[in-house]
């Protein structure tokens, strides 16, 4: 007896060494690259400093410019929060008709299912670059399709008007990100007993009824996990803009996660801005408590809407 509790004992001592060790590599790289950049970021929104020069600290003057001293940097969040609230309009709509309609088992919906998803998997940077090619002022093939179809009469410089410039940016973050929410869709679908449509159908209730009363309730918890990820990936937008426009026309595209970038590394028209590590901290600072904040309510209205739901 005394034997066997000792092999226990042992057995378990093995297997704690073994669980430490299986996550002590995940450990290392979560304190070395996400809590080590948030304090190095926290410490450094308190002081004027370059990189090169002697940090000279200034309090709260950096958070006191972003507030009062900035416009620029509250454009950029509000063409931030522009491109969410526009991709939600038509993306999660789209994403969840397109799931529908594949999970019906239609003629080749496996290939459609691929050909929607692909864009996905692509490099933001390789398709910001593709996009301003076809949407080019002069030699561009979307101007030249508007031509030859009798919309337009002349040539429209796509980056040179804010409008313009954010329908393509909303345009192409579309293209870029519909498929992989169209696939959490389907995901949730499928999950969905086939039966309960059977006895609507029984019931009486054509198919426009079961997607109201079944398949919204029912994948209510994947809807709002995919709005929230739209919204968080919006937040980061970062190279989309900076190959697609970077701001252009004079800053009016820029979004939030770029303007603070080059701020921290005076790129693009910046460049012979010198660096700000201090203030590009303090805007990274106000950026994180406004998306906690905006978290934060979305969680609770979203809970509000289960309840509801349930």
């Amino acid at each position: 007896m005394i034997k066997t509790k000792k092999k226990i004992k042992k057995l378990h001592s093995a297997n704690k060494i073994q669980e430490i060790l299986m996550i002590t590599p995940m450990t290392i790289g979560f304190l070395l690259f996400s809590v080590y950049p948030i304090i190095w970021v926290l410490r450094w929104s308190f002081f004027k400093y370059n990189g090169y020069s002697e940090p000279v600290f200034v309090g709260l003057g950096n958070f006191i410019r972003v507030f009062s001293r900035d416009p620029a940097y509250w454009n950029s969040l509000k063409n931030t929060f522009l491109i969410a609230g526009m991709k939600m309009i038509f993306e999660i709509p789209l994403a969840l008709v397109l799931a529908v309609l594949l999970n019906n088992k239609i003629k080749g919906s496996s290939f459609f299912r691929v050909v929607f998803f692909l864009p996905s998997v692509f490099s933001i940077a390789v398709v910001g670059l593709i996009f301003s090619i076809l949407f080019g002022a002069y030699n561009g093939i979307v101007n030249a399709i508007l031509k030859n179809i009798g919309l337009i009469t002349q040539n429209i410089s796509w980056f040179s008007d804010k409008g313009h410039a954010m329908f393509v940016i909303i345009l192409v973050s579309l293209w870029t990100t519909f498929g992989l929410n169209m696939i959490y869709f389907l995901m949730g679908l499928q999950n969905i007993s086939k039966s309960l449509y059977e006895c609507a159908s029984i019931d009486g209730a054509n198919e426009v009824q079961q997607f109201f009363y079944i398949t919204m309730p029912l994948v209510a918890p994947i809807l709002q996990l995919v709005l929230m990820l739209s919204v968080l990936g919006t937040m980061k937008m970062t190279d989309l803009i900076l190959v697609l426009t970077n701001g252009a026309p004079g800053g009016s595209t820029e979004v939030v996660m770029t303007y603070i970038f080059k701020y921290f590394f005076s790129y693009g028209e910046s460049a012979a801005m010198e660096v700000q590590f201090g203030y590009a901290s303090a805007m990274a600072v106000v950026t994180a408590v406004i998306l906690g904040i905006v978290t934060l309510i979305y969680l609770k209205v979203s809970k509000k809407m289960q309840e509801v739901e349930e």
